[in-house]
């Protein structure tokens, strides 16, 4: 029997049940930023991210700031997403950094402070991570984020063509990618839903995620070419419930203008909702 949602899982719970299944990126690539006018600039950053914090903080379940997109303005770039967790966090949001960060020991433990610990500025609720330095080496994250009641997001089946020749290769019988949603089912045995992956929405990705019990980030919604209608057949062997596809560059392409990208990100989350039902 599947313990009653706790931890992570009854905050995910909660959040998804109020404001639905998508999750809003914040990417400030310096293509986005020119396209509304702005600066490539530590100022423009900064324009930008209020934009999106005012647009999305209020409506959106899950808020995914792609940290690499603001580390590359240095100290004062972090200082922008410091305030973009900060303040979404404050309006309701599920913050889940995208830092897809991997190590093992005690670096590992270093990035577990930095994104899900309280004493850190850059805390958020949840943090991606890369695997391929083994499972067990994301530990660390695991268990910083059980006490703390967050969530880690390990990198499974990405939707980048490149990641199939590692996370389809043969291990022992099963996929790279398969052992990694076993390795996370059985992590999640405890009902936090502590272990969340990422899986790809823009293919069919080869893997059994019927066990588990935890989210399931899937990028690729808009711009990479998958719509919310392939979504119940590309996860049809997943607890749907579970599903959170993500959405980035479509949704902030509506912009500069708050209302615009607000009414952008509610119309592919009203598609999302209505495929998922």
């Amino acid at each position: 029997m599947t313990p009653e949602p706790h931890g992570f899982a009854a905050r995910y719970r909660v959040a998804v049940s109020a404001r639905g299944r998508l999750c809003g990126g914040i990417d400030p690539h310096a293509e986005l930023l020119e396209q509304w006018g702005l600066e490539v600039t530590a100022d423009g950053l900064a324009r930008f991210a209020d934009i999106c914090v005012e647009a999305l903080a209020p409506v959106a379940a899950v808020i995914k700031p792609q940290v690499a997109f603001f580390e590359m303005f240095g100290a004062a770039g972090v200082a922008v997403l410091e305030r973009v967790i900060r303040d979404c966090r404050a309006a309701g949001a599920v913050v889940l950094a995208d830092a897809k960060r991997g190590d093992i020991g005690s670096t590992m433990a270093a990035y577990a402070t930095e994104w899900l610990d309280d004493a850190s500025p850059l805390c958020a609720d949840a943090v991606t991570v890369s695997p391929y330095l083994g499972f067990g080496s994301l530990r660390p994250a695991f268990e910083t984020a059980r006490a703390a009641d967050r969530g880690v997001f390990v990198l499974a089946r990405t939707s980048n063509p490149d990641g199939a020749g590692i996370q389809l290769a043969d291990a022992r019988g099963r996929t790279v990618g398969q052992t990694i949603v076993d390795d996370a089912a059985d992590a999640n045995a405890d009902g936090t839903a502590t272990i969340g992956l990422v899986v790809g929405a823009t293919r069919k990705h080869g893997l059994d995620l019927g066990g588990l019990n935890g989210p399931i980030l899937a990028p690729g919604l808009g711009a990479q070419g998958a719509t919310a209608e392939d979504l119940p057949e590309v996860f049809a062997g997943a607890d749907q419930s579970w599903v959170l596809p993500a959405s980035s560059r479509a949704v902030l392409g509506a912009g500069p203008q708050v209302g615009a990208v607000r009414d952008a990100f509610v119309h592919t989350r009203d598609a999302v909702e209505a495929a998922l039902s």
